[in-house]
């Protein structure tokens, strides 16, 4: 269903339960399906992307997953497991006609758009899996090594809290929100659609998943490994890192080599978003990709 106060947003029916928001931008003959992260961010980060892809030259839906601040909120834990939310975009795509089309994925949206990758790429023209590893188990040593780089001090500090589950703590939010700003976003403030993105994250969602923060992964997708089933992701794709990520730059490069039909793009001043803090190089990097699938190039351009 469309809604009175904008046609080009869409209410689409999940699980026969529940509904889940997207909106329609452009109307170019390039097509893309945004997988937001989180779990239980929003699309409202994304919204750069209206200043860096011409509308004439592309078509993309924003889509809030179910249980975001836009979509349905039901009171259930079992909901939020890595396959529901699989077989959940695999519902939206047919909801929205999408066949040939690019899916693209930020963080764990990037998770999500591998795990929707290996079972439904039939239907996908192309794949973006932007700022994120092949396992949580690459992902927690990174972060490791980058909290290391911390003076010894505040490590002990952010371990003690941890341990002690008093990560309300000031001091310790007071680190964590260090860390945040030199490997999730490094313009600070946080541009506004950033912080609004923040403040409507959905912490059932990202709790029972994720944990509480992004450095301590105590939730559900915990053991999520696809180093071994990259292969089987034949259609062309796009690796993007930030080279100041909570990713590992060389675990991206790395699945380069193991996907069949892939370039890597390392954005050198960019974090976790780096479709803000090196706006430039993401976007080219993205546009140059689409392009070059759009008149057979891919992957005749070398990878970055």
């Amino acid at each position: 269903m469309t809604t009175a106060q904008d046609p080009n947003v869409r209410l689409i029916p999940v699980d026969g339960h529940y509904h889940v928001w997207t909106k329609k931008v452009g109307h170019g003959p390039v097509t893309l399906l945004l997988l937001h992260g989180g779990p239980g961010c929003t699309h409202e980060y994304f919204e750069c992307f209206e200043q860096w892809l011409s509308p004439d030259e592309y078509t993309f839906y924003y889509y809030d997953q179910l249980g975001s601040y836009y979509s349905d909120q039901p009171d259930d834990p079992s909901l939020w497991t890595v396959e529901r939310f699989r077989e959940e975009v695999e519902q939206v795509r047919a909801a929205l006609g999408l066949e040939d089309f690019y899916l693209f994925g930020n963080s764990w949206g990037g998770m999500l758009g591998i795990e929707y990758a290996l079972k439904y790429q039939e239907h996908l023209r192309g794949l973006i899996v932007s700022n994120m590893t092949a396992s949580i188990a690459s992902y927690e040593r990174y972060l490791n090594v980058l909290r290391e780089r911390l003076p010894p001090e505040d490590v002990l500090t952010m371990k003690r809290h941890e341990a002690e589950g008093t990560l309300d703590d000031p001091g310790y939010q007071a680190l964590l929100m260090g860390l945040y700003n030199q490997h999730i976003c490094r313009v600070v403030p946080w541009p506004e659609p950033v912080g609004r993105m923040f403040e409507h994250l959905a912490a059932p969602v990202y709790n029972t998943m994720q944990g509480p923060n992004e450095f301590v992964v105590v939730g559900n997708f915990k053991t999520w490994d696809r180093w071994d089933d990259l292969h089987r992701i034949t259609v062309p794709t796009l690796l993007s890192v930030g080279r100041h990520d909570s990713m590992n730059p060389a675990d991206i490069e790395e699945m380069g080599r193991r996907l069949p039909n892939a370039r890597v793009s390392i954005c050198e001043n960019g974090s976790h978003l780096s479709m803000w803090d090196d706006a430039e190089t993401y976007f080219t990097a993205l546009r140059t990709f689409l392009q070059d699938v759009e008149c057979g190039a891919f992957p005749s351009t070398p990878r970055s």
